[in-house]
C-alpha cells in the first residue's frame, strides 16, 4: 500500500515538473513584439484619423494620455518604450515636446519613420499686440510657440491635411494593403464634409462670430470660418485685472456669451468673464479623440449663445 502511494506520488511530481518545464520553455521562446505592426502619434485626434485609415492592419499607440497637456506632459519609461517599439511616429508637427521625443527615440531606433502630420498646413499666428485690447485673436499665438499656434488639427481644413499626409505615409509604409487604406481614407473624408456640413449650419445661427477662450487653441477653427479669437491669457500668462477689464468691456460690445475653457488650464478667470459678460463658460476637450464630436460641439455653442 506505501509503495503503491509513493508511486502515485512520483508520477504527479513527474507531471507536475513537465508541466513547469513546459511553461519555462514557453515564455523563453515567447515572440518579441512585432515591431513591424505599431505605430505611434502624439495625440488622441490623431489617433483616431490613423487608426480609421489603417483599421485592423496596425496598431496605433498614443504618447500623450487622454486629457493630458501635448505641451507639458511628462512621459513614462512605457510610453517611450512603447514609441521605441514602433515603425513609424507621426507627430502633429508644430509641439515642442515632439522634437525631444524624436531625439530620444531615434537614439536606438534608428530605422523609426517619422512624419510630419501638419506639412502643407499654413501656420496661423503671426505675433502682433493689439495696440486696442492687448489680447490674442485669430491670427495670434501662444508665446510659448514662435512658429505660430501648433493646435493644427483643431479644424476641418487641417483635419484633411493631416489625414491626407497619414494617407500617403501609409501607402509608402505598406503598399500592399493600399486597397484598404484607401477605402478608409474615402470615408475619413466623407465624414469630414458632414462636420464641415454640420459646423456651417450652426454657425450660420450664431449671434456673434466671436468668442473667448482661455488659451488660444483654437485659431485654425477661427481663420477657417471667418471668427475672431479673443484670449484670456496674455502672452502665455494669466491676465492682469486691468486686463480681464478690457477683454469683459470687448465682449460686452461685441454681444458675446461664450467663454471657452479647455480641461489642462485654469478655469477660474474664465468662469470670471463668463459670469461678468453673462455668459456660458463651456468646457471643451481639443485632446478628445472623439475629435468630431469636438469641433461640432463649439459650432453649437457659438450658435446658442
Amino acid at each position: 500500500m506505501t509503495l503503491q502511494k509513493e508511486a502515485e506520488r512520483m508520477k504527479i511530481r513527474t507531471i507536475a515538473i513537465i508541466i513547469l518545464a513546459s511553461i519555462l520553455y514557453s515564455s523563453c521562446n515567447t515572440p518579441k513584439p512585432d515591431n513591424e505592426k505599431t505605430l505611434s502619434v502624439t495625440i488622441d485626434p490623431q489617433k483616431y484619423f490613423l487608426e480609421t485609415i489603417v483599421g485592423n492592419h496596425y496598431k496605433v499607440n498614443g504618447i500623450v494620455p487622454a486629457g493630458g497637456n501635448p505641451e507639458s506632459t511628462d512621459f513614462t519609461p512605457m510610453q517611450m518604450v512603447n514609441l521605441d517599439r514602433s515603425i513609424a511616429y507621426f507627430k502633429i508637427g508644430y509641439l515642442g515636446i515632439e522634437n525631444i521625443l524624436i531625439d530620444k527615440v531615434t537614439a536606438s531606433n534608428k530605422d523609426l519613420k517619422v512624419i510630419n502630420c501638419s506639412e502643407g498646413i499654413t501656420i496661423v499666428g503671426e505675433h502682433h499686440h493689439d495696440e486696442h485690447d492687448g489680447h490674442d485673436h485669430s491670427h495670434d499665438y501662444y508665446s510659448g510657440h514662435s512658429g505660430g499656434d501648433p493646435h493644427t488639427w483643431s479644424s476641418v481644413a487641417s483635419a484633411r491635411i493631416i489625414a491626407a499626409n497619414m494617407y500617403k505615409a501609409m501607402l509608402n509604409i505598406d503598399k500592399a494593403n493600399e486597397a484598404d487604406y484607401t477605402l478608409n481614407y474615402k470615408k475619413l473624408q466623407n465624414e469630414f464634409n458632414e462636420t464641415d456640413s454640420i459646423i456651417k449650419s450652426y454657425l450660420e445661427q450664431a449671434p456673434s462670430k466671436s468668442f473667448i477662450i482661455y488659451h488660444p487653441a483654437l485659431s485654425y477653427f477661427a481663420e477657417e470660418y471667418g471668427l475672431t479669437q479673443y484670449s484670456i491669457e496674455y502672452e502665455g500668462k494669466n491676465p492682469s485685472p486691468s486686463q480681464l477689464k478690457t477683454l469683459i468691456d470687448k465682449a460686452r460690445e461685441e454681444g458675446i456669451k461664450v467663454v471657452f475653457i479647455q480641461r489642462e488650464f485654469d478655469s477660474k478667470n474664465a468662469e470670471t468673464v463668463a459670469e461678468a459678460i453673462g455668459g456660458k463658460a463651456i468646457p471643451i476637450n481639443l485632446m478628445s479623440y472623439d475629435w468630431k464630436e469636438e469641433m461640432i460641439k463649439i459650432a453649437k455653442a457659438m450658435a446658442q449663445q
